[in-house]
């Protein structure tokens, strides 16, 4: 191909105008685009939490308000979290087979205001019931051990779908838990629920006010280094992802994100399947950092992020600020 050069070749021509780069962009972000994230608790006051600034953990009987919020600015979907209350923690994480939990009653409230007006996506793994903060059993030698937690999460998965949920994702780390979800799933009837694999979850020092935010953070023993990924390693989330698909995953994530886009375009390139990313905890509050230090314009900052996700190639982001980011593009 004969590319012709300056001055018959200006590249600065089509950026000119706003309508010009508008009509030649390669990647555009939608709030079809997003997932938000919300925190449940319990009790009746919205409580905010001090190291996500914008970010509150939701009662029950508000979370339905939030989810009216995200429909109407065009988001299609919620992820939902809970901060378990310490007493109903314990070792084996037995609160999160309880039909009346925190999750299972949030999901019921969204589903009884707004039907199938948008999704829910629900996390399995037992760090927000835990009484060490591990995402699964601990044996007496301090091993997560792997096969007892998968049972444990296949009963999880099936409370979260007999209450309503329209994903599953498993954000364990466990070896072959997509496979025996899907499998129940199946057995009981739940054929048309999605599961949304953590395919490429990596031990990352962002998570920590999501820690917080689940009431985890300071019952954590030790570290979760021998189950989520060495940030080190690449080739290895295309293994796991492959693995997870093979198993019956319908999509894939990959976590946390801006740090770790080079997997998402991996993952887009080498699979022809909906790849997402989750803008984490410690990216949002980064984000929040540097606009209250007026180090760059907050909602710059915020479009700026998410697009980099859909041009490395996701298919769409769960954020923390999906609510702001699509108001604004709805604007």
């Amino acid at each position: 191909m004969n590319t012709p050069a300056y001055p018959a070749l200006r590249l600065r021509r089509t950026r000119m105008t706003a309508w010009s780069r508008a009509m030649v962009a390669e990647t555009r972000l939608d709030p079809s685009d997003l997932i938000w994230p919300l925190f449940v608790t319990e009790g009746e006051e919205e409580a905010p939490i001090a190291s996500m600034p914008g970010v509150s953990r939701w009662p029950v009987e508000q979370i339905a308000d939030r989810a009216k919020e995200a429909r109407d600015a065009g988001i299609p979907c919620l992820a939902l979290f809970p901060n378990t209350p310490p007493p109903l923690r314990s070792d084996k994480g037995d609160e999160a087979l309880n039909p009346d939990n925190l999750m299972c009653r949030a999901i019921g409230a969204i589903k009884d205001a707004l039907g199938h007006d948008i999704g829910i996506l629900t996390d399995v793994a037992l760090d927000p019931y835990t009484a060490h903060g591990q995402d699964g059993l601990v044996n007496r030698d301090g091993e997560v051990v792997n096969d007892d937690t998968v049972s444990v999460l296949v009963e999880q998965a099936l409370n979260q779908a007999q209450a309503g949920a329209d994903i599953i994702a498993p954000s364990d780390m466990m070896d072959g838990r997509v496979g025996a979800i899907r499998a129940a799933l199946e057995d009981d009837g739940y054929t048309n629920v999605q599961i949304m694999a953590y395919a490429a979850k990596y031990a990352s020092a962002f998570y920590g006010p999501f820690r917080d935010a689940v009431g985890s953070g300071g019952l954590l023993k030790g570290d979760k280094k021998t189950y989520q990924m060495d940030p080190a390693n690449a080739e290895e989330a295309l293994r796991e992802v492959a693995l997870d698909l093979a198993e019956g995953a319908d999509s894939v994530m990959v976590k946390p994100g801006l740090a770790y886009l080079d997997i998402v375009a991996k993952v887009k390139a080498r699979f022809d399947v909906p790849v997402f990313a989750y803008q984490v905890s410690g990216e949002y509050a980064m984000i929040e950092a540097a606009a209250a230090a007026g180090a760059g314009d907050r909602e710059a900052l915020v479009l700026e992020t998410l697009l980099a996700f859909k041009r490395a190639g996701v298919s769409g982001v769960l954020t923390y600020h999906a609510l702001d980011a699509a108001r604004l593009l709805g604007s």
